[in-house]
């Protein structure tokens, strides 16, 4: 009975090992493309050429990796494209904003992909959304954006887009902020160069992608974070009051707990199209979760240099599966901001 035991052991051990050589063997002289739902300059583009410059070190076989920005609706047809027309091969990463995945519990228009079938490979950050907005525009103080006679014009890319349409259209309504979306944007480095141009006054986005792209600006004081939207005030931003500590009663404070806080665990998730064999995953999770550290010369926050992102991958996981019990009853309060036309001023 043992010889039998240990010959399957034997067998499914030899097995398992020519599976992994198959999807090392796989990568030799390939090109694996991560596919950026935004515009290059930003905070995503930013992130993912980062880590393609390291990740393929980490890949038996050595392939290069590029980045392809896909630009469009928020990222929404980037994220349609790895569903729907990228070749399960490994070969193709998607990168598109993790508020997409609550767009389609709520019925975001447009949306043509099911979240519970992508194959994550995980996140590496989890969002802290911030307000920046410039020193021209007069507003460097939540009490004067408060104080202000007339909507402050703030810039925007697409509805649904976790940040900054969602988390700023969330802000006014929780907070009750005189704010006007001009969405439209194909991507936060836009929204910086219209604010930087007065077209807008400035936008609600991730600081770690804020401190990267308009350092100049802040640095100088041309630029001013002015809130802030977490569990926790970030170290680098310890005097910047809470988003929720103005929040207009219970409803506010859900809305912002559910649509900002709990979004930004899920919004910079890389993801696989359905069907990639489970072994080449496997590979690039193990990639992903390298224990190297990006160098500190890097464009990314030295405090996210890490690649290790197991956690996030399985709140990613977690979310697509059940996000829909998470949403309470009073629903309809964020559902809006998922299917109202971006060009509304609400």
């Amino acid at each position: 009975m043992l010889r039998v035991l240990y010959a399957f052991i034997a067998v499914m051990t030899l097995a398992s090992v020519a599976q992994g050589a198959a999807a090392e063997d796989f990568y030799k002289g390939k090109n694996i493309r991560i596919v950026v739902g935004f515009s290059a300059g930003g905070g995503f583009d930013t992130y993912a050429r980062t880590i393609a410059r390291h990740l393929g070190k980490h890949i038996p076989g050595d392939p290069s990796v590029v980045v392809e920005n896909m630009t469009g609706a928020g990222s929404l047809i980037a994220a349609n494209h790895v569903f729907r027309v990228a070749k399960p091969d490994g070969l193709t990463i998607g990168h598109f904003i993790g508020g997409l995945f609550l767009g389609q519990v709520l019925g975001q228009p447009g949306i043509e992909f099911d979240a519970r079938k992508f194959e994550y490979i995980g996140a590496p950050i989890s969002d802290h959304v911030v307000c920046a907005l410039t020193k021209a525009s007069g507003i460097t103080s939540v009490d004067r954006w408060m104080a202000s006679k007339t909507p402050v014009k703030m810039g925007g890319i697409a509805p649904g887009t976790s940040t900054p349409d969602n988390a700023t259209r969330i802000l006014k309504a929780a907070l009750g902020l005189p704010i006007q979306l001009v969405s439209g944007y194909k991507g936060t480095a836009e929204v910086r160069l219209a604010a930087e141009g007065g077209e807008v006054a400035g936008g609600c986005w991730g600081w770690d992608s804020v401190s990267v792209t308009w350092r100049k600006a802040l640095d100088s004081g041309d630029a001013v974070v002015v809130l802030q939207a977490n569990r926790k005030n970030h170290p680098d931003l310890p005097n910047v009051p809470q988003a929720i500590k103005f929040a207009k009663g219970e409803e506010g404070r859900k809305m912002i707990e559910v649509g900002i806080h709990g979004d930004s665990d899920i919004v910079r998730t890389y993801t696989l199209p359905p069907g990639t064999p489970k072994d080449r995953v496997q590979l690039l999770r193990r990639a992903f979760d390298a224990p190297s550290r990006i160098p500190s010369s890097s464009p990314m926050p030295k405090n996210r240099a890490s690649m290790s992102i197991r956690s996030r991958r399985r709140k990613s996981r977690k979310t697509s599966r059940d996000c829909s019990s998470s949403i309470p009853a009073w629903s309809p309060s964020l559902k809006m901001f998922f299917t109202t036309n971006a060009s509304a001023d609400i």
